[in-house]
């Protein structure tokens, strides 16, 4: 039996029980093992986890703990360098791209609003999506902690909220999404890229009262959908500007 001392820094807290938040704690292990299995049987899911130390010094995942040990966990800091203390993952995330679970169908409408790269299939189960993480360096984004414990999964984001905009603001602030949006760049239906088309090359694709209100449109390189400025505009345009800023450049102008 080894007693080791744990200290949990910001939303990790979220995945304690109460009477270990923001404190440090002491709890008994069987034997010697890593500190990333030690910090996934209490509960905290190894993708929210980017820096640990130990006993004041920078460790990675498969650092062995010894008895006495006083461990000093932090959240993912996409943002934030660090250097040059150790990382436990990856390089932090220059080009943001996620892959989402499937109950987060109306979060990945979102993310490619504001021009993200958001992968969705209501149909992908536990094992396929953590792999396509993990193949393409995307960010998971589940409410389910299990599947963000499975090995391969590098890079994830266990969503605190059950409500979509709410999920979209979790994630915006997680990821500090305002400094690379490129909001109404991406197909809302299939994630494709957006570019301006001629409006003789799709008049014959819209409904009447469309072609002779509107003259300037974007088409979709990958399914083909066109889009113009039409009704919902504005609300999306001020989704938009509710999480990256109102003074953020607007990348196209179809909605």
């Amino acid at each position: 039996m080894i007693h080791i001392t744990f200290r949990f820094y910001a939303e990790l807290n979220d995945f304690l029980p109460p009477e270990r938040r923001q404190v440090a704690f002491g709890h008994a292990l069987a034997g010697p093992g890593s500190v990333k299995d030690a910090i996934e049987a209490l509960g905290v899911p190894h993708t929210e986890v980017d820096l640990i130390l130990a006993n004041g010094e920078s460790v990675d995942f498969s650092y062995r703990l010894a008895d006495g040990d006083r461990i000093a966990a932090y959240p993912v800091f996409e943002t934030l360098d660090i250097t040059p203390l150790l990382r436990v993952r990856p390089e932090p995330l220059r080009h943001l791209r996620f892959v989402l679970d499937t109950h987060l169908g109306r979060l990945a409408s979102y993310l490619r609003l504001l021009g993200f790269d958001a992968l969705y299939a209501n149909d992908a189960g536990d094992a396929e999506l953590a792999d396509l993480a993990a193949a393409e360096g995307r960010i998971l984004l589940t409410r389910d902690r299990g599947l963000l414990k499975r090995s391969q999964v590098t890079r994830g984001y266990c969503l605190r909220s059950t409500n979509s905009h709410a999920q979209l603001r979790e994630v915006a602030q997680r990821f500090d999404l305002a400094a690379t949006a490129r909001p109404f760049t991406r197909c809302l239906a299939c994630n494709g890229n957006l570019e301006p088309v001629p409006a003789a090359e799709v008049r014959h694709l819209l409904p009447e009262h469309t072609r002779q209100t509107y003259d300037e449109f974007g088409r979709c390189t990958a399914c083909g959908r066109v889009y113009w400025q039409g009704a919902h505009y504005a609300r999306m345009r001020g989704l938009v500007e509710e999480i990256v800023g109102g003074t953020h450049s607007i990348g196209s102008k179809y909605g």
